[in-house]
């Protein structure tokens, strides 16, 4: 121990409860983080979310044991600083070799709670190790006498608390939309190393020298980062993991530019045309053949906006109201996508299913566009009690049209189920269109569900060739009994979602 222990100076004693403070900050910040880090490559369902929790919980708990077992035997100030150097070291490897881990992780193992669970624990355990051992390390530091002891590890410990909501708080309305989730890492690590150089107090050459590399290092990843960014869009909105680039449509082959949210293909356009590109979102046409008189539609899911401007275009003399949770996704759809302000077009910045509950708009259409994928559905738009709010929403012959990524048959095809018998309950009918093979009942594919608020019998077919053609493609399932029908209470998209791998 040192020697001038028992006359702590002040800066000393301050430099402690900072370390603390930091420390607790910077692992908060460090999950949420990782949570962006994750997405691209296996999204954000609760799979994920549960493994960074487990995980970092599980290593925070190491770290406490094993924190306390080291202090016990000669704690020293320097010895902190090297723990907290470690925890640096160790955050800047997981920004250097996140994406290619992740992609080795994503194409060695299907499962997807073995993915998630094997991403946090290579990605996020070690760094989370070391800083739950700053907390007992600095306890034991801190205790000179057994009968002050509770009050310090009492204040230690509420120091961290503290720091950890500053942090959450912190990394979730300010750092992440700023700086992005790679940036955050490389920041996150130069802010250890200065904690640690502030705790190391006699600055040994050597030591100093190391601590310059590692920032060093992190500073040329910072670099790095920014020079890949200028080649395509990277970047972290308050609610997803955002990246826009340039490429060829894998159908027709084509030139597209394209975002992709939480690693999701959510929106596509053209470069020089305002034509669809997506399938499935050619079938929200189908209105024209459910609803042909329709003026006013509300679409739930904007993300690049390539529905709404085409609808404006379509349909000259139809209003559209957009509800998108997410407003970096319009700013950034206002600067790669085209989207202009149009006074036909409202656009609402909140989540679907609050919408859905408060609005006391009338709709001919509602659009759902919120389904990326089996792995991104938002069950609270899912349930029966959000359908009952469409439903109550619609005019009197209004129409839904809802986007599902599924199978008609299989394992891949028990959301589909469930949302169809949901549906059910409260429309009186519903239609089902595969969007791009109707004779494989066991392809993954967009399926255009149809509920129709009018209990009156439609013709399936039309005299424009192109709606006829969608119609064509109507399919029909079986419900088997025991499907569930979904509610706000039980909604296990996710549990779908994994039997469906």
């Amino acid at each position: 121990m040192d020697h001038d222990f028992p006359y702590l100076s002040t800066m000393k004693k301050y430099l402690l409860e900072t370390a603390v403070f930091l420390c607790g900050a910077i692992v908060m910040i460090y999950e949420i983080v990782g949570s962006r880090v994750v997405a691209p490559h296996f999204g954000t369902s609760i799979y994920v979310w549960t493994s960074l929790i487990g995980i970092i919980l599980a290593s925070l708990s190491i770290g406490y044991w094993l924190g306390g077992k080291i202090a016990d035997r000669s704690p020293t100030f320097r010895s902190l600083s090297g723990i907290i150097l470690l925890g640096a070291i160790f955050i800047l490897v997981t920004a250097l070799i996140k994406d290619p881990l992740l992609r080795f992780i994503s194409h060695s193992f299907s499962d997807m709670i073995l993915r998630t669970l094997l991403a946090a624990i290579l990605l996020f355990a070690p760094a989370s190790i070391m800083l739950g051992m700053v907390s007992p390390y600095a306890v034991r530091l801190k205790i000179k006498a057994v009968d002050t002891s509770g009050s310090i590890v009492g204040n230690l410990y509420a120091i961290s608390t503290v720091g950890s909501i500053a942090g959450t708080f912190l990394a979730g309305f300010v750092l992440i939309p700023l700086a992005g989730s790679t940036s955050m890492l490389y920041i996150l690590a130069i802010c250890l190393v200065l904690v640690s150089l502030l705790l190391y107090f006699t600055f040994r050459k050597a030591w100093g020298v190391n601590a310059i590399v590692i920032i060093a290092i992190a500073g040329s990843g910072l670099y790095i980062n920014n020079a890949v960014a200028k080649t395509y869009v990277e970047t972290d909105t308050r609610y997803n993991h955002v990246q826009i680039f340039d490429t060829e449509y894998w159908i027709t082959g084509e030139p597209i530019k394209v975002m992709k949210v939480n690693n999701e293909y959510s929106s596509a356009m053209y470069p020089d045309s305002d034509e669809l590109v997506y399938v499935y979102l050619q079938f929200y046409r189908l209105a024209e053949h459910f609803k042909p008189d329709f003026q006013h539609a509300l679409v739930i899911g904007g993300a690049g906006y390539s529905f709404p401007m085409y609808y404006l275009k379509q349909y000259p003399d139809a209003t559209i109201d957009v509800v998108e949770i997410d407003p970096g996704l319009t700013a950034l759809a206002r600067e790669y996508f085209r989207l202009k302000d149009n006074p036909r077009m409202r656009i609402f910045h909140e989540d679907g299913r609050t919408y859905l509950n408060n609005s006391a708009e009338k709709y001919d259409i509602i659009f759902g566009d919120a389904y990326k994928s089996l792995l991104a559905v938002p069950f609270q738009l899912a349930s029966l009690e959000a359908i009952e709010r469409k439903y109550e929403l619609l005019n009197d012959d209004g129409i839904v049209i809802e986007n599902i990524i599924a199978s008609m048959e299989g394992p891949a095809s028990k959301f589909l189920k469930a949302e169809c018998k949901t549906y059910l309950e409260v429309f009186p009918q519903v239609y089902l269109f595969a969007c791009h093979n109707p004779e494989d009942p066991s392809l993954l594919q967009s399926i255009s569900l149809v509920a129709c608020k009018s209990p009156e019998a439609i013709a399936i077919n039309n005299e424009d060739p192109a709606i006829d053609s969608l119609l064509k493609h109507m399919v029909t399932i079986d419900i088997p009994p025991g499907t569930i029908i979904l509610t706000d209470d039980h909604a296990p998209t996710e549990y779908f979602a994994l039997k469906a791998q």
